[in-house]
């Protein structure tokens, strides 16, 4: 994790900004939650916990840097709340995302399969495209079995009465 830390507060220093202990605060946080997509509020509620000092302001500011500096993606999953994650550089964001309409889980889904579709578009339009977001919404496994789960409960106590 401290490599990482010193790769992304070196990024943010080389583009004329300055490291300071809020911004990494709110880069341990992100790192430490590497899998979830966490709102501006969340990440407060963590960094507040220990240190009192940092407003809600200032994560917020943090967390723009950041997206400007291509440090995080800014994920919009049509709830009204921003949510970020780390850009690690490892991949061109082309990822997809299973979202719960039953418990708002988030899962991501590395499979992509619109490469051909992007390289079609981008040869018969002229387009150049930077990137894609694709959201699936549904009913995940974990609500589809509780859900399995309650009506075999409710036909095992039909027979009972």
């Amino acid at each position: 994790m401290e490599a990482m830390i010193k790769q992304f507060m070196k990024k943010l220093q080389s583009e004329g900004f300055k490291y300071t202990n809020q911004r990494e605060e709110v880069l341990r946080i992100l790192l430490k939650n590497k899998n979830s997509h966490m709102s501006c509020d969340e990440v407060h509620s963590i960094v507040s916990s220990d240190n009192k000092d940092v407003g809600i302001a200032t994560v917020y500011r943090t967390l723009q840097l950041f997206e400007k500096l291509g440090i995080v993606y800014k994920i919009n999953f049509d709830d009204g709340v921003s949510r970020y994650e780390l850009n690690f550089g490892t991949e061109n964001h082309h990822h997809h995302h299973l979202i719960c309409t039953n418990c708002g889980s988030v899962t991501e889904v590395k499979l992509d399969l619109l490469e051909s579709l992007e390289d079609e578009i981008e040869k018969d339009e002229g387009f150049i495209i930077q990137d894609h977001n694709v959201k699936f919404y549904g009913i995940c496994k974990d609500c589809k079995d509780k859900k399995e789960s309650d009506r075999e409960e409710n036909k095992e106590e039909k027979y009972k009465e």
